[in-house]
């Protein structure tokens, strides 16, 4: 993966929204069939929130809610709440510095579906605290059909998430992702049983969640856990560990960076 990275000279931290145009300039450069595309999703908007909008109801447009309607509510929420924005520059980090098939900030944005879910998500979820369900709803469905992936509106997440590949992706209604948390395809938070209550899984931060796992129930999966391909979590995880199987049990010893930022998916004993 590159290196090369377009820092803020006042804040230090990296811009973005710059490193984005500069790479949608020379994408439009080398491959000029598609140098309208990316004047129309990059080049001619003036932010990188106004982007997202235009982005988010391009892919989200229906006959019901058509692009123009769904941009003006999507920018409402931007607007209205700037962690929106924030976590959603953090989404693209996590991406660039995780995903070794991410050499661009331009990729996620333009072209992987877990990240315009989760971003979808992140503007339903804004509409539920507003107490505007049926849109929120209606936003969940439309990502369920366009994404294979089911967020309920109510499912809180943090910043820097990462969701690869993201098909088959179910997200209960009181689940709770912290920030810096790594998710792959075809995993499950979902509930234990059809009683009402807080039901659904608490995933801590720095934690990756391998392929097909399941986690069910109001359990909590401390900081930095590592949860194999495959497993079936039922009851609640320590931090700095690592399970897998079905149901799922604690293998090797303590992890000692965030599995969520190294995704390393193997599972050693002598850890």
């Amino acid at each position: 993966m590159s290196e090369d990275r377009i820092i803020d000279g006042e804040t230090g931290k990296r811009d973005i929204w710059q490193a984005m145009r500069a790479e949608a300039t020379a994408a439009a450069v080398g491959e000029p069939v598609l140098a309208s595309y990316f004047h129309n999703t990059v080049l001619r908007h003036k932010s990188l929130d106004d982007a997202l909008a235009y982005q988010l109801a391009s892919v989200l447009d229906h006959n019901a809610l058509t692009a123009t309607a769904l941009q003006e509510v999507i920018a409402s929420a931007l607007q209205a709440d700037d962690s929106i924005s924030r976590c959603m520059r953090a989404d693209i980090s996590a991406w660039y510095d995780r995903d070794p098939a991410c050499d661009q900030y331009l990729t996620p944005f333009l072209y992987f579906k877990g990240f315009h879910a989760l971003q979808s998500h992140r503007v339903a979820h804004w509409l539920w605290q507003q107490g505007r369900h049926t849109l929120a709803l209606y936003f969940q469905s439309r990502v369920s059909e366009q994404f294979a992936v089911d967020i309920h509106p109510a499912a809180k997440f943090g910043c820097g998430i990462m969701i690869d590949h993201a098909t088959g992706l179910v997200v209960g209604e009181t689940s709770v992702v912290e920030d810096d948390v790594s998710i792959l395809h075809s995993v499950t938070l979902g509930g234990s049983g059809s009683g009402g209550g807080d039901r659904h899984p608490k995933i801590g931060r720095g934690v990756m969640i391998g392929a097909g796992a399941k986690v069910l129930g109001p359990v909590r999966i401390g900081e930095s856990v590592r949860i194999a391909a495959g497993s079936l979590v039922l009851s609640d995880v320590p931090e700095h560990t690592t399970v897998a199987g079905v149901p799922a049990r604690q293998v090797g010893g303590t992890t000692a960076a965030a599995p969520a930022y190294t995704m390393d998916q193997t599972l050693n004993p002598d850890e």
